[in-house]
């Protein structure tokens, strides 16, 4: 017997403070990708200091984009994110979103819980999990929950925190060049170069297919941090000394690029010059 095919499964990272009261073409997508109008949409508005408020404007804007309904999971603590009634409301979502915030409150409530488990089995079977900002970082195995920032990497300058685990092999960063996060995201890449670190620029996401590729959304840019064959000083480094990172592979991939994690190269490039209404594809992979 041949075995079944496993479903598609979409991840839909954002790096904050994405458009919600334009075309909000990023929060459209996710819309489309839960279904459209037979979306069902959980928000998660835990990690967020003004939740009413939060779950009013995506509601909103999940709605105007042709959502018809819209739950909230939103435990206090982690006995009541082990309430069979979170997951039941996340095992019948075809969408997930979760809300920006404070990412270690996001990590506290759900790593391990049953609403967690949850959103892994909605992952499995296919529904598009979608996150903003906290909810961008706690999409990988571990997230930084706490960092310094700044340009220059530097020893000890970030803590990592336990994430859901949708996608492994991977440290996300948010508000990346807004926040100037380059620092942090280095310093933990060079200290574990086992993992690769993707940063992602404000009103920008990346769209994961089957954990493996992903491309590029949005007005900003994704930048993706190799340092598996870099030379670095942080196994000597004093806490809070700038890092010596030489040989690190740095990705800047704007809206169109598309992205193969597990080869960690560039896959396509697709350019739209609405001037003349030419669309131009380059296929890295294929260059000498």
């Amino acid at each position: 017997m041949v075995p079944a095919a496993l479903p598609p499964t979409k991840l839909l990272i954002i790096g904050g403070a994405e458009d919600r009261v334009g075309k909000a073409k990023i929060l459209k997508r996710f819309v489309k990708l839960a279904g459209g109008r037979a979306a069902r949409i959980v928000i998660i508005p835990t990690a967020s200091s003004f939740q009413d408020a939060v779950v009013a404007a995506y509601d909103e804007v999940f709605t105007r984009h042709g959502a018809a309904r819209c739950a909230v999971v939103n435990p206090r603590d982690r006995i009541a994110a082990d309430d069979p009634a979170c997951a039941r409301l996340i095992d019948e979502a075809s969408g997930v979103f979760m809300t920006g915030g404070n990412q270690l409150k996001l990590s506290q409530v759900f790593a391990g819980t049953a609403a967690g488990d949850a959103i892994r089995r909605a992952h499995a079977r296919g529904a598009v999990i979608a996150g903003t900002s906290a909810g961008a970082s706690i999409m990988s195995e571990f997230m930084i929950s706490l960092g310094d920032e700044g340009v220059t990497p530097r020893q000890r300058s970030s803590q990592l925190t336990q994430g859901l685990g949708l996608l492994s092999g991977v440290i996300i960063d948010q508000h990346f060049a807004q926040r100037q996060r380059y620092g942090r995201l280095m310093s933990i890449v060079a200290n574990s170069p086992n993992l690769v670190g993707i940063g992602i620029d404000e009103d920008t996401a990346i769209e994961v297919t089957q954990s493996q590729t992903f491309t590029v959304l949005g007005r900003g840019a994704a930048y993706v941090l190799d340092c598996r064959r870099a030379i670095t000083d942080a196994p000597e480094a004093r806490s809070g000394a700038p890092l010596l990172v030489s040989g690190a592979v740095v990705h800047s991939l704007p809206a169109g690029s598309t992205f193969d994690l597990a080869k960690v190269v560039l896959l396509d490039f697709v350019e739209q010059h609405p001037d003349v209404g030419i669309t131009v594809t380059t296929a890295a992979s294929s260059r000498p």
